[in-house]
């Protein structure tokens, strides 16, 4: 193409036509007057508005009389010939005093004039029998005080209780203390009362299973899978051994946890619990210097337990291999029948001492600790010797 026509096909496009890459300027608008002008409807749409919400009210209004002239009288019908028409079942009466107060029957065991009063109920008689307390052994306690004040990291809870006088000594015995294996004890009861129940015996079996295998004290742990044990035998090393995968199958074998603590409140102990499983390293299961001693006590009550079964908790108890606590302060001569207990908070130990001279008497203490203190040993042994120093001279 010729340059003169080139440039004259070019410049007629120009004029008539644009590039794909120029932006054409739009009228000006003002968009700061119509941002925010309010919309005002149309007559026409306000009338379509106003006709849709009378619609609505009529379906309404209609849904709403289909319900109170069909559904309702139906329903009013079957009330009111439940409530005046007489029932065909004449030999069903209705407890409304029941149904006015529904829990009457857990809180009140007590009848005034045919009503149960919830004012004055009766408490169930304890399987127990409580110690009998004489007189308070001050000196003793003032004692063992002023060794505590020499361990200030140690917090101690002391029980002691003679046998032939019924004097005592109280240092913070109504304290709720973590067990640790103490609690096996209270465990250990609760079996022979169960085998005396005919609930068990002591010849029946349980294998070891990987449920109950559990670290800490003892050796089953260690032991062939499913391999079997008598109720004896693992009642043994749960008390001599302080063996927890035994605590944990006999816990099993007696029902749960939760019927061992059942049998704790019939027994009239309120302050003693078990809520987790052998090693309770967090010190969840818990009780009192007092009432370990309770139970102590009530092992040799012949109206708690027989003979029998106080002659083979003692035997275990007579086994324990952890000398290291009360029995460590102690003279040659004496017996001790005891169960421990050490977890790295608490450090305890539980029992009946009998000395030469025949005198008898029940001690439990428990020291909170630095975790793993040798502080709380070396208090619980200096302890003793000083118990029975007042006791048994």
């Amino acid at each position: 193409m010729p340059e003169l026509a080139r440039k004259q096909y070019y410049s007629s496009y120009t004029e008539y036509s644009y590039p794909r890459h120029e932006v054409r300027e739009l009228p000006h608008r003002d968009v700061q007057s119509t941002a925010y002008r309010p919309r005002v409807r149309s007559a026409e749409s306000q009338k379509k508005i106003e006709r849709n919400y009378f619609i609505h009210r009529i379906i309404s209004v209609a849904v709403v009389s289909l319900l109170g002239f069909s559904i309702l009288p139906y329903g009013f019908n079957k009330v009111t010939k439940m409530m005046f028409n007489p029932t065909p079942y004449k030999e069903v009466q209705v407890d409304f005093e029941q149904l006015r107060f529904p829990t009457a029957n857990y809180l009140s065991n007590h009848w005034f004039m045919g009503q149960r009063s919830l004012e004055s109920a009766e408490v169930k008689k304890p399987q127990m029998t409580s110690l009998s307390e004489n007189a308070r052994l001050s000196n003793l306690e003032s004692q063992i005080e002023n060794l505590a004040a020499n361990y200030p990291s140690i917090h101690p809870s002391v029980y002691v209780w003679d046998y032939d006088t019924g004097n005592y000594a109280d240092v913070n015995a109504d304290e709720i203390f973590a067990t640790a294996s103490i609690i096996k004890l209270p465990v250990l009861v609760e079996l022979f009362r169960s085998i005396e129940k005919n609930q068990l015996t002591i010849y029946d079996e349980m294998p070891l299973t990987e449920y109950y295998r559990t670290e800490g004290s003892g050796s089953l742990q260690f032991k062939a899978a499913n391999s079997k044990y008598s109720i004896d035998t693992l009642a043994r090393m749960m008390i001599t051994e302080s063996d927890n995968s035994a605590t944990n199958m006999l816990i099993a074998q007696l029902g749960s946890m939760t019927d061992i603590n059942s049998a704790i409140r019939n027994w009239g102990l309120k302050h003693t619990y078990i809520q987790t499983w052998l090693p309770d390293l967090g010190g969840t299961n818990h009780s009192t210097a007092r009432d370990m001693a309770q139970i102590l006590y009530n092992i040799d009550n012949p109206n708690f337990l027989s003979t029998s079964s106080r002659e083979k908790i003692f035997d275990y108890m007579g086994h324990v291999h952890n000398n290291r606590l009360i029995a460590a302060g102690l003279p040659q001569g004496a017996t001790f029948l005891h169960k421990t207990g050490d977890i790295g908070k608490m450090l305890g130990d539980a029992g009946i001492v009998y000395a030469p001279n025949d005198k008898k008497y029940i001690v439990v203490i428990f020291a909170n600790r630095p975790h793993n203190s040798p502080l709380g040993k070396e208090f619980i042994v200096k302890a003793s010797e000083i118990i029975y120093n007042n006791i048994v001279y």
